[in-house]
């Protein structure tokens, strides 16, 4: 694999406050499609550094080590048609592992303007109906359960 391509290796990051608002995001160009923070392993950096970097980069928050949470859950789908060409050719599937990073209160973002055009903190019911992927729809909901016990 090249380094031109992205691995098929993710992160989902959610970013919620400790009454359960989630951070959701609008991609760029792609009609209305609202998502957590997400992003492809970089080199050979860890997942947790993957997690940290990419909510960095699409939020302007500057996480600590500790803050952010290993659910040591992954889940693997099918890469849609539309952002096969983005990996090597013949990969079509993804590993995509899940995070969790609270804050105290929404905070404000900043944007990565080549990446998303909005953003939002949602009650966890409004943002699990928001979000377009079943892996993002799925950890927000188990987020909550998390949280219920």
């Amino acid at each position: 694999m090249s380094d031109s391509h992205k691995q098929p290796v993710s992160v989902l990051v959610l970013i919620h406050t400790p009454a359960l608002d989630v951070l959701v995001l609008e991609r760029t160009g792609n009609g209305k499609l609202w998502q957590s923070v997400t992003g492809s392993r970089e080199g050979t950096e860890t997942l947790a550094a993957t997690a940290l970097r990419e909510v960095a980069e699409e939020t302007g928050i500057a996480a600590q080590p500790a803050d952010i949470l290993d659910w040591q859950l992954a889940n693997r789908f099918e890469i849609l048609p539309r952002w096969r060409a983005r990996y090597a050719p013949g990969v079509t599937h993804n590993t995509e592992h899940v995070f969790s990073l609270c804050v105290p209160s929404p905070l404000p973002v900043r944007l990565a303007p080549d990446e998303h055009t909005a953003a939002l903190w949602l009650p966890w019911q409004e943002a699990a109906d928001k979000v377009f992927s079943w892996t993002n729809q799925d950890a927000i909901r188990l987020l909550a359960h998390r949280h219920q016990r």
